[in-house]
C-alpha cells in the first residue's frame, strides 16, 4: 500500500508518521509532492517530485499519473487551498481507486468559510464567540477581526479601538468582528472513519504559538472538550485527521474554527496514543478500527523544533510528474 502526500513543504513529523504506519502495516511507500524542489519533506519521502500549483488545470491530471504510476491508494491533502478541490474531484480518484482524506463539498466549504462556521454552529447550537454585523459592533474595545477565507491566523488582529477597527474594515471588506476572548486555545485532533464514525479525540493546549502553528503544547483529557468535538464533527460530518480549534473556559467550549486536514502539531496526538495515520491505513485494508475516545496520554507535552537538511545543489529535486 503506497500513500501520496501534497504540499509537503516542511512537514517531515507527517511523512515519517505515514512511513512509520506503513512499515507496522505490511509495508509502502510515501511518496512526497510539491511545487518547490526546497521543500524539505520531498527528501525525506521514499519518493517525491514536483507537481503544478493546486490552481493550475494541470495538477488533478500529474497527481492521477503519479497514482498511476506508484500503485497509490490514499492521497492526503495538507493544504487549504487544495481541500476544495479534492472534495469536488473525490469521485475521479475513487475511480482510480485512490481513496483521498477529505469529507464532501459541503463540509469543506462550511469548514473554511468563517461566517458560514458561524452560522452552522449557531444553528446546531454550538459555541462560538461573539461575533458582530459591521452595523452593528459594540462600542467594546478590545475587539478581534480576521478574514472570511484566511488560515494560520493570517491578517486576523485584535483591536483596540473604533479608527483600528475602522481601518482594518477597509483593508479586509470581507472580515468577521468578534469579542476578543481571554481564554485558553485549544486544538483538538479528531480522527473519523470513512462513514463519519468518531475513533479518536485527542485535546492539546496551546501554549506557545508561533505564526499560528503551536510549537509547546499539552494534551488534555477533558471529558467536556471531548463530547464538544465528538458532537461538532457528527454535525458536519467529519472524515478522516482533523484539526478543531478553540476557546475554552469551562463549562463554555467556544469553537473557532474547522481545518479538515492533519496540522502543524498532530504529531502530539501521535505521540500520546492516537496514531491516526496508522488508524486510516487499517481501514484502506478493509480492517475495522474500533473507537478509542479519550485513550491516549493526559498531560504530555510536546516541545518543537526546527531540524536542517543539507543538499547538494545538484541533489535538490528537478522531477516533474510526466
Amino acid at each position: 500500500m503506497n500513500v501520496l502526500i501534497t504540499s509537503a513543504s516542511r512537514k517531515v513529523s507527517l511523512v515519517r508518521a505515514f512511513q512509520k504506519a506503513l512499515a507496522g502495516e505490511g509495508g509502502g511507500k510515501v511518496i512526497a509532492v510539491d511545487t518547490s524542489p526546497y521543500a524539505a519533506a520531498l527528501y525525506v519521502a521514499d519518493d517525491h517530485y514536483l507537481v503544478p500549483p493546486s490552481r493550475e488545470p494541470e495538477f488533478l491530471g500529474a497527481l492521477l499519473t503519479l497514482c498511476r504510476q506508484h500503485d497509490i491508494s490514499l492521497i492526503v491533502p495538507t493544504r487549504d487551498e487544495e481541500l476544495p478541490l479534492f472534495a469536488e474531484n473525490k469521485g475521479r480518484f475513487t475511480s482510480a481507486g485512490v481513496s483521498v482524506t477529505v469529507p464532501d463539498p459541503d463540509a469543506v466549504r462550511a469548514c473554511q468559510d468563517k461566517r458560514e462556521f458561524v452560522d452552522f454552529c449557531r444553528a446546531n447550537g454550538f459555541s462560538t464567540p461573539a461575533t458582530y454585523a459591521r452595523t452593528d459592533v459594540p462600542e467594546k474595545f478590545p475587539l478581534f477581526v480576521k478574514p472570511r477565507r484566511g488560515k494560520g491566523g493570517q491578517q486576523a488582529t485584535r483591536v483596540d479601538s473604533g479608527d483600528e477597527l475602522a481601518l482594518f474594515l477597509r483593508r479586509m471588506p470581507d472580515a468577521i468582528i468578534q469579542e476578543f476572548v481571554q481564554a485558553p486555545e485549544y486544538t483538538i485532533d479528531l480522527f473519523a472513519d470513512f462513514s463519519t464514525t468518531v475513533i479518536s479525540v485527542v485535546p492539546r493546549e496551546r501554549i506557545r504559538v508561533v505564526a499560528g502553528e503551536s510549537f509547546v503544547s499539552r494534551t488534555r483529557k477533558d471529558p467536556l472538550l471531548i463530547q464538544e468535538a465528538v458532537r461538532l464533527s457528527t454535525a458536519l460530518r467529519l472524515t478522516g485527521h482533523n484539526t478543531i480549534q478553540c476557546f475554552y473556559e469551562d463549562p463554555l467550549v467556544r469553537f473557532i474554527e474547522v481545518n479538515p486536514r492533519f496540522g502543524g502539531g498532530a504529531n502530539l496526538g501521535f505521540a500520546a496514543g492516537a496514531p491516526t495515520p496508522r488508524f486510516l491505513v487499517k481501514l484502506l485494508k478493509g480492517e475495522r478500527v474500533e473507537p478509542r475516545i479519550g485513550v491516549f496520554k493526559d498531560r504530555y507535552t510536546m516541545l518543537r523544533y526546527t531540524e536542517d537538511l543539507f543538499l547538494d545543489e545538484v541533489d535538490l529535486s528537478t522531477r516533474a510528474s510526466q
